[in-house]
């Protein structure tokens, strides 16, 4: 048997009336996020599901039996089962996967100090090369040139360009040793 406010709501949910959504929404809301939190450890997904959640409780409310269980305990049922589908699919698993710049800001503190890669005597192992091959270093790490406009800049085939970066990269790694 369900509390008498709560059969006042269940009767005013099965009437289609969008106050008692609200008044499910403020009774519950702020429970059903934290159970879905738990799951899916992110805030921001987590309120994500918990307004999925909601349209699909108000949506498929016809189905709701109160003879077999509680309203909240339905509503909990449908926000687990959208949390659980929100940490099985793809994006979930390659937000996971991926750092955003917010947290990782060794890698931005670094290229804010103004790092300079002179700084660690790679210009002088660049001057070792071959005149060809300092050509194609300086214009792809020191100018920020794509590989095809140093192909382009040079008037070679990007194969040549790609061969010889190839090559360079290694002649420095043996003279960094």
């Amino acid at each position: 048997m369900l509390p008498v406010g709560e059969n006042v709501l269940v009767q005013r949910l099965y009437a289609r009336d969008e106050s008692a959504m609200t008044m499910f929404y403020d009774n519950y809301g702020h429970i059903l996020y934290n159970v879905i939190l738990r799951i899916v450890r992110s805030e921001s997904l987590a309120e994500d599901t918990l307004q999925e959640s909601m349209v699909k409780i108000w949506s498929s409310f016809a189905s709701y039996d109160a003879n077999r269980g509680r309203l909240f305990t339905w509503a909990l049922n449908i926000c687990r089962n959208a949390a659980i589908d929100c940490i099985r699919t793809r994006h979930y698993h390659e937000g996971q996967k991926t750092q955003s710049l917010e947290k990782s800001t060794a890698c931005y503190e670094m290229a804010a100090s103004g790092f300079q890669p002179e700084h660690v005597g790679l210009r002088e192992l660049v001057m070792r090369l071959k005149p060809n091959d300092r050509k194609i270093i300086d214009l792809l790490y020191f100018g920020g040139f794509t590989q095809a406009e140093v192909a382009d800049e040079l008037q070679v085939p990007l194969g040549t360009v790609k061969t010889r970066a190839r090559a360079a990269m290694h002649a420095l790694a043996k003279a960094a040793r």
